[in-house]
């Protein structure tokens, strides 16, 4: 069952959170941490304290372990853009916009297959194997029956007078 955390009006550009958020999608919350931890950028801290309450929130409400966890869906949108302005030249103004993001983290739990899903998981790709091996197997003999009885026409040449190259006198 998946576990939510939102995290709204974060003064930072979307932009910005999106390299973190993309940094630690589809880790295990323990992998996310750490990688949390040795990232110099701004976004760090608020995605840690994210990802800190949907794991608590994960273990509170629904009793999951947070080792069985991971990040299944990070979004990061944008929120509203407060406009402020600086004033230039002449009396000019230039516009200034501060973007905010809306942060919303989905965890889900690791399942474990039991031992007669893993056999039949097993049982189901081992046909394919078979079957592209023998393919291959095809294509090789192909091409040595093909190759032996091919001979190339070689070209008789032909002495061709060299391309004359235009090139400009220095000033």
């Amino acid at each position: 069952m998946p576990v939510t955390a939102q995290l709204k009006y974060l003064r930072i550009a979307p932009r910005k959170v999106r390299q973190v958020a993309d940094m630690i999608r589809g880790k295990r919350v323990d992998q996310a941490l750490t990688l949390l931890d040795f990232s110099t950028k701004r976004a760090v801290k608020p995605l840690k304290k994210l990802l800190a309450s949907a794991t608590a929130n994960a273990r509170h409400n629904f009793g999951f372990k947070t080792s069985n966890l991971f990040i299944s869906k990070i979004l990061v949108n944008e929120g509203p853009t407060l406009k402020r302005v600086r004033a230039r030249a002449f009396g000019r103004f230039f516009p200034i916009h501060k973007r905010t993001s809306h942060i919303e983290l989905v965890l889900d739990e690791i399942k474990k297959m039991s031992k007669k899903e893993k056999e039949e998981k097993a049982k189901v790709k081992k046909p394919l194997k078979d079957k592209k091996r023998e393919r291959e197997k095809q294509k090789k003999k192909l091409k040595q029956l093909r190759t032996p009885y091919r001979i190339k026409k070689q070209r008789p040449r032909v002495k061709e007078e060299p391309k004359r190259i235009f090139r400009r006198k220095a000033f």
